[in-house]
């Protein structure tokens, strides 16, 4: 036998170089602005009824994606009750909560807005202004109208891209 010395620590480390340093979650700078009108004639977007269900999934989403989400496979992470609120209140209040839920990392969230009951010729008004800001959005992966449970077709969930 060569040289010997004795061995002080029996713990080998398995890598010599440092572990990467986790790269932080993108910031996003430019604003989202939603419109009271369709972006696109093609939407197909008619005035929807207090009884009618909201349905939305974007273009690059697995349609089972939106199956799970009304089957409530996804845990909601934020709330907020827009109902009684008027059209331009809503849309500040669900642009700042949708902004926060982005930031807080939430995937899917419920925002109720009500059936419309105070609204004339039964077409209620902030449901289908939802409707409309919530395909405007860039953070929406899907929507639908929610379990009867928790607000029915008076409120949605929503899938945000994380």
């Amino acid at each position: 036998m060569g040289d010997v010395r004795p061995v002080k620590n029996d713990k080998v480390p398995l890598h010599s170089h440092a572990a990467p340093k986790p790269k932080p979650f993108p910031k996003r700078h430019d604003p989202v602005y939603l419109t009271d009108t369709p972006t696109d004639d093609s939407d197909g977007l008619g005035m929807i009824g207090r009884e009618d269900a909201l349905s939305f999934i974007a273009t690059n989403v697995p349609k089972d994606v939106l199956a799970k989400l009304r089957q409530g496979h996804f845990r909601v992470d934020a709330e907020v009750d827009l109902h009684g609120m008027s059209a331009y209140e809503a849309k500040r209040c669900l642009q700042a909560f949708l902004d926060s839920c982005v930031k807080d990392r939430c995937r899917c969230v419920h925002i109720v807005h009500g059936k419309g009951y105070r609204s004339q010729d039964a077409y209620p008004v902030l449901k289908n202004n939802l409707n409309l800001w919530l395909r405007q959005h860039r953070d929406v992966q899907a929507f639908c109208s929610a379990a009867p449970r928790d607000g029915g077709t008076g409120a949605v969930y929503v899938l945000l891209y994380w």
